[in-house]
């Protein structure tokens, strides 16, 4: 059986679950490398300075290693916070045939990429975008472009995400050959649309005072400048329509400033951090899910995959890099341009007038969603490493 070393940063929600399938399904074998050196058990959380504990399970039914990271400020967050001196002997020693590495932004990482070029085949997935980018000739744009087509020479297969993250590979001097779409996957299966959770939510409707009728629309993320849900509760502002609500769930350095712009408006109510058993029903007091992210740094938006499983319509801003593959406009939900408030506000009166076709909308959201699931990534990692080992 073929072999491939898988090499990341921590454990999370969103891959564990494919490598959990690649194990079962037996057509390759995998070991997935930790970089950054923490447990399963708990993460750190650079933005609050906190350890985060998920209640769900990331480290069963495959093979994994955590590889000590002697970094003097261990994090994802920079360059320098992942540094494992023996990560190379640990990768040969396990004898793969291949390498897939998740993102290059760590001195591990790169290292690594650069040493097994010509030596094995090196996968890479990352999901960055051009959204960000300054508009014209700058010159920390082109030393940016020099450092990237640098980088990325080193690689043989990037398994692209959706088409903002094609775009930035062709810029950055990827062929199209070397080019391969995997698509940005969830575990659909764990969002879908169940009577438990159906009934669970109207009992918490009922807890809030909200209407059977009522339109409720729900963000739920980090409340940070880059998710920009204070834009939200502004347009909610100008709204005031008494049978729409808007629901905020998560934590972060954006709470005081958003309790005191919502102060005197009934429907808008806070919900604290959510773990991961419970979003699922999160998503499922909603009527829309909206991601209203003004960057820099948004590349896809996992969340929108999460709310399309579970039969949402979405609205999400044009810093997202999701939108272009998984929204189409008025048929599952719109895109409007980040920080623009008046637009935003037009949006969310589409969805209110639009009331009765909401659940048609979430449907949709769903066929489109089906595709991109963990399934046909595993199908693309399994056919590529076959490819490239012939």
């Amino acid at each position: 059986m073929q072999r491939l070393a898988i090499i990341t940063t921590h454990p999370i929600q969103y891959n564990a679950p494919l490598f959990r399938l690649l194990t079962e399904r037996k057509k390759i074998a995998i070991k997935v490398f930790y970089t950054w050196g923490q447990s399963g058990t708990q993460v750190f959380d650079p933005d609050f300075g906190v350890y985060r504990k998920w209640d769900i399970p990331l480290l069963d039914a495959y093979e994994y290693e955590f590889v000590e990271n002697t970094s003097s400020k261990p994090g994802s967050n920079h360059f320098f916070g992942i540094i494992n001196p023996d990560i190379i002997s640990r990768i040969n020693e396990w004898k793969p045939d291949a390498l897939l590495v998740y993102g290059w932004a760590f001195s591990s990482h790169l290292k690594v990429i650069r040493y097994f070029k010509g030596k094995l085949p090196v996968f890479f997935r990352g999901d960055s975008t051009l959204i960000d980018e300054a508009k014209g000739v700058h010159y920390k744009k082109i030393v940016r472009r020099f450092l990237l087509k640098y980088i990325y020479q080193y690689i043989d297969i990037a398994l692209f995400t959706g088409l903002k993250n094609k775009e930035y590979y062709i810029v950055h001097g990827v062929k199209e050959s070397q080019l391969v779409f995997a698509p940005h996957a969830i575990d659909n299966n764990r969002f879908e649309v169940n009577h438990d959770l159906e009934q669970k939510a109207v009992e918490w409707r009922k807890d809030n005072s909200i209407n059977y009728d009522s339109i409720v629309f729900l963000f739920a993320g980090k409340f940070h400048p880059k998710k920009d849900p204070l834009i939200l509760i502004k347009a909610f502002r100008e709204i005031n329509n008494t049978n729409a609500h808007l629901v905020l769930a998560g934590d972060g350095v954006l709470y005081k400033e958003m309790k005191n712009l919502a102060m005197g408006l009934p429907n808008i109510h806070f919900l604290t951090f959510q773990n991961q058993s419970q979003m699922p029903l999160l998503y499922h007091l909603c009527d829309v899910f909206i991601l209203p992210s003004r960057g820099p740094g948004e590349t896809w938006g996992l969340a929108i995959n999460e709310a399309m499983a579970a039969g949402k319509p979405v609205l999400v801003s044009d810093k997202v890099g999701c939108g272009a593959d998984l929204v189409i406009d008025s048929e599952n939900g719109y895109i409007f341009p980040a920080g623009n408030c008046m637009e935003l506000v037009s949006k969310l009166n589409l969805f209110i007038n639009r009331r009765n076709e909401l659940k048609q909308m979430g449907q949709k959201s769903q066929v489109i969603i089906q595709n991109w699931n963990f399934s046909n990534l595993a199908d693309v990692i399994e056919n590529q490493l076959n490819y490239s080992l012939c």
